[in-house]
């Protein structure tokens, strides 16, 4: 802010010519200083609204670095499954074809002793016992070969009546009755067919033909080679789902450093309004101190609002950030001491006061206090609990950690001794009126010590510019 008053050529103002100029001048001083003040008080919300804002970027670049290492993990331990299964399949494949060329070596005896059973016909000669119907009542039944049918049981008749009977189970799984055929002619049957199909395993081939295990020999040579490809396409898989993973988080960084750069800007911009209002405040404070220095007391009216005026500017707390901020932050040249909460330990000292608030003190065991100790120490340890839960709480939030004030502990102390000496003062049945005055003395030290520091004024921020003033 300019002053209207008009100047020489040299600079200097002109001293105003009567009482009410000198007035006038300096209350439009006093109302700029008024005016920069009430922008400086929105210095500390902005301060706490942008390291609010540089959490949030650590938080949201944390979360991107989490997000891109899970994918990476998840890339890996599924390649890592997937070699595996396949390394696993790629070892068995030598077993496979054991396997293979076992159930093939099977099924060519298989079919070679079906094919001599079905070659083996029923007839006479070779069956004792059995004529020539028998042999035709069994082929009208489907059984003419040795391969037409397994084995032989006995059962209920199939009308029911007359006992067991003799049934001959047919290869397609029915069974068949035949009159004529019982206990005696099912053992030569039996033998027939079991002597058959000895003769058909004895001559059944006991190794594979050479065109059989080649071609066994390629479908596994083919597996093994179809095996090796997927496992090389499950790296080169892995390795372009990497790649596009990476890909990815670099996009979403650059999108992240992008915003923190403009807001960054933002706010260096705001810082930049701040300081120079603090330059302003300052000049306007050395104008004004110089005003009084010229032309002395302005009246009785003004002099209150020249002393608030001409007061410092308020030291703005340390509020650390949780890293640097992007591009335009300006470096420091000390790094700023990391925020310390107030502790819990001050939890002690609350619900102690607030036990005394409710029990008072003198009042335990036989001892009646007088009702104006009752009172007082009630209230005293009610203040002593407000205030310090006014002062622990905000200092807890995340926002608005601080350690406690200095002298805070020497005053909560202090203000312990002093119940203890009221309450040993109350007590009447035992002698201890040197210790509590010993007590008491104490406790007054440790407030009037406890309040000193709390009462020292803080050390200004920009020493520099204030002394400028001078």
């Amino acid at each position: 802010m300019t002053s209207s008053t008009p100047k020489l050529r040299d600079g200097i103002t002109p001293a105003p010519q009567s009482p009410a100029e000198i007035r006038a001048e300096r209350r439009r001083i006093i109302e700029s200083i008024r005016a920069l003040r009430r922008f400086l008080d929105k210095r500390r919300a902005f301060e706490l609204a942008d390291r609010r804002r540089l959490n949030r970027e650590a938080r949201d670049r944390s979360r991107a670095e989490a997000a891109h290492a899970e994918e990476l993990s998840h890339i890996k331990e599924k390649q890592a499954q997937q070699e595996r299964s396949l390394t696993q399949d790629l070892d068995s494949l030598d077993g496979k074809r054991e396997q293979q060329e076992t159930r093939a070596l099977a099924v060519l005896r298989r079919e070679f002793i079906e094919r001599r059973l079905r070659n083996t016909p029923l007839t006479v000669s070779e069956l004792n016992g059995f004529g020539t119907g028998l042999i035709r009542d069994l082929a009208a039944q489907g059984i003419s070969t040795a391969a037409d049918f397994t084995r032989v049981t006995w059962d209920r008749a199939p009308n029911g009546k007359g006992g067991n009977v003799l049934y001959i189970h047919r290869t397609d799984g029915h069974r068949v009755h035949i009159n004529g055929i019982g206990q005696h002619r099912s053992g030569p049957l039996m033998e027939w067919r079991q002597a058959a199909l000895t003769r058909a395993e004895a001559r059944a081939p006991r190794t594979l033909p050479p065109d059989e295990r080649h071609r066994i020999s390629e479908i596994i040579k083919a597996e093994r080679a179809r095996l090796r490809k997927e496992l090389s396409k499950a790296s080169l898989t892995a390795e372009d789902a990497r790649t596009q993973a990476t890909q990815r988080h670099t996009e979403t960084l650059e999108l992240l450093a992008t915003t923190e750069h403009e807001a960054a800007r933002l706010a260096a911009e705001r810082r930049a309004e701040f300081d120079a209002m603090a330059e302003q405040l300052l000049a306007l404070q050395s104008e004004l101190s110089a005003h009084v220095d010229r032309h002395g007391d302005a009246g009785r009216r003004i002099r209150r609002a020249q002393r608030r005026a001409l007061r410092p500017i308020p030291a703005l707390p340390a509020i650390p950030s949780p890293r640097a901020p992007v591009g335009l932050a300006k470096k420091s040249d000390s790094t700023p001491a990391p925020a310390v909460r107030a502790s819990l330990a001050w939890l002690l000292p609350i619900f102690y006061f607030g036990f005394t608030t409710v029990v008072g003190v003198g009042e335990l065991g036989s001892n009646t206090a007088s009702p104006g100790l009752m009172i007082t120490s009630r209230l005293l340890a009610l203040a002593t609990t407000a205030e310090l839960l006014r002062l622990w709480i905000p200092r807890r939030r995340r926002q608005t950690q601080d350690p406690m004030p200095s002298g805070t502990g020497w005053q909560a102390t202090g203000m312990f001794l002093a119940l203890a000496a009221a309450g040993m003062f109350a007590d009447e049945k035992s002698d201890v009126f040197g210790a509590a005055c010993v007590v008491s003395v104490l406790a007054a030290l440790l407030l009037l010590a406890g309040t000193g520091l709390r009462i020292r004024p803080p050390d200004p921020v920009q020493p520099s510019r204030q002394g400028r003033t001078s």
